[in-house]
């Protein structure tokens, strides 16, 4: 009898103990393993945009099995490709269990964007900001007025038409229109389109690493170019475009006597074809603002493609960037880019250096540094501030009562160095040596992707300036 008791005292809660925990274990790895079987995928929002277009987008498909522990990951990759379509101003992805079966549903639900954007121009003729309030005094003669209409998702496709007329310090037209998808498979795409302008006060040549400019009553420069491309998209983040262009430029005889090299041997008349491939992968979680993910462009084109062309030039250009976050609020990202071009004798139309839209070290914003190559290298290291959403029921347009907004601080350092094989054409001092800038500033991300950059910079030569960008995305 007691060494009943004494079994029944000792070793039965030890055997319940073990009892527990062997379930414990078992319902853990239940758990780890469960998985989800994908039901129907449901759209929601989308008035105009067609479903298929969303759909074509996610990896996940109706039937699908997942890891039910890996399931809100997947779908939030699913959901960064639905935003970089940029056709809407939130999306949200919301699995739910479908009661008639053992499915799990996802529910896609969206609010589209305002297609139509019609919006006075008024805006500066010079490269960036920077250079027309340091350099340019301000003068207010050197802006562009006008109208632009951007008319995005006509068809529900995620096609776009486009249309810019300017007039002002450089008259310029422009149109164009991009459909993405042509094929049922969904994957080849086309955009066609023109440009014309005219300049009368135009820049003849780079001096001391500083754009010279002539002045005149008389138009000086026109030009004018038309293209249609051909894209093809076979994986999510893989594009491959063909690009085949016509261009035509003109300038007057007095540009042509002022700098013999604008397009060689003092020629006036300019005519090419240009055929270009480029090879992109993108996969980045917000293609205005990326804070993780990477991307990769490739690019090789052709100049002059007929024995009659006035220009037989060839050059190729390739840029990576990697995008790190490192915690919730610390992020970190570092790139590089670079052009070869041959050969070395180039019209001064066609020598592109560093100093031109992202192309430059920071600091240099105010500089222009021909070269028939380059390299780039920038990093930049930032700190959230705060992301949120701010509805305003008030606001009847719904297109427009969700505002996003977003403030980054970062701190970054770029360096660079431009080949210029004729340097005597430029008088360059920035060419052919190391360049490096560094500085901190202040980012703000808003509506319809307007980012704001408010930067201080100290560049290799010492000196220390404010800079301010806006760049948009219609």
């Amino acid at each position: 009898m007691n060494l009943k008791r004494r079994y029944k005292t000792i070793y039965f809660p030890l055997f319940v103990l073990l009892f527990i925990q062997t379930a414990y274990a078992q319902t853990v790895e239940t758990d780890t393993t469960a998985k989800v079987v994908v039901g129907d995928i449901l759209v929601e929002g989308n008035h105009r945009t067609r479903a298929g277009i969303i759909l074509r987008e996610m990896a996940v498909k109706t039937g699908d099995t997942l890891q039910a522990r890996s399931l809100a990951e997947t779908l939030e990759i699913d959901r960064r490709k639905i935003v970089n379509t940029n056709l809407f101003i939130t999306v949200d992805l919301l699995p739910k269990r479908n009661p008639d079966s053992i499915r799990t549903d996802i529910r896609i639900v969206v609010k589209e964007r305002w297609y139509l954007i019609i919006v006075p121009v008024f805006q500066l003729a010079d490269r960036n900001f920077n250079e027309w309030w340091y350099e340019r005094k301000r003068d207010l003669s050197r802006t562009t007025y006008g109208v632009y209409m951007s008319y995005g998702n006509v068809t529900g496709r995620a096609d776009k038409l486009r249309f810019l007329a300017e007039f002002g310090f450089i008259p310029k037209f422009e149109v164009a229109y991009t459909l993405p998808y042509i094929d049922k498979a969904q994957k080849t795409g086309i955009t066609i389109g023109s440009s014309y302008s005219v300049n009368k006060t135009t820049a003849f040549r780079t001096w001391r690493d500083k754009l010279q400019y002539f002045n005149s009553e008389d138009i000086n420069r026109e030009r004018f170019y038309s293209y249609v491309s051909i894209s093809r998209r076979n994986k999510y983040y893989t594009f491959h475009t063909a690009d085949l262009r016509w261009s035509y430029s003109k300038i007057s005889d007095t540009i042509a006597t002022l700098n013999p090299n604008y397009l060689l041997n003092g020629r006036t008349i300019q005519r090419y074809f240009q055929l270009t491939y480029t090879f992109s992968y993108d996969k980045r979680d917000n293609i205005q603002y990326a804070l993780r993910g990477q991307s990769l462009a490739l690019q090789l084109s052709k100049i002059g493609l007929l024995p009659t062309d006035d220009v037989n030039m060839t050059y190729f250009y390739g840029s990576y960037r990697k995008y790190i976050p490192i915690s919730k609020r610390w992020f970190f990202n570092t790139g590089v880019r670079g052009r070869v071009s041959l050969p070395k004798r180039q019209p001064y139309l066609q020598t592109i250096g560093l100093g031109y839209r992202n192309d430059l070290v920071r600091g240099y914003e105010l500089y222009v540094v021909d070269g028939q190559d380059y390299a780039l290298l920038k990093n930049e290291l930032k700190y959230k501030l705060f992301s949120f959403q701010k509805h305003f029921s008030f606001i009847p347009v719904k297109q427009f009562n969700t505002l996003p907004l977003a403030a980054y601080i970062n701190t970054f350092a770029d360096a660079g160095y431009v080949k210029n094989s004729y340097p005597e054409f430029s008088n360059t001092r920035l060419g052919n040596s190391m360049l490096y800038g560094a500085g901190a500033g202040l980012d703000i991300v808003t509506f319809y992707n307007i980012l704001a950059r408010f930067n201080l910079t100290l560049n290799g030569k010492g000196e220390r300036r404010f800079f301010f960008n806006v760049s948009r995305e219609f």
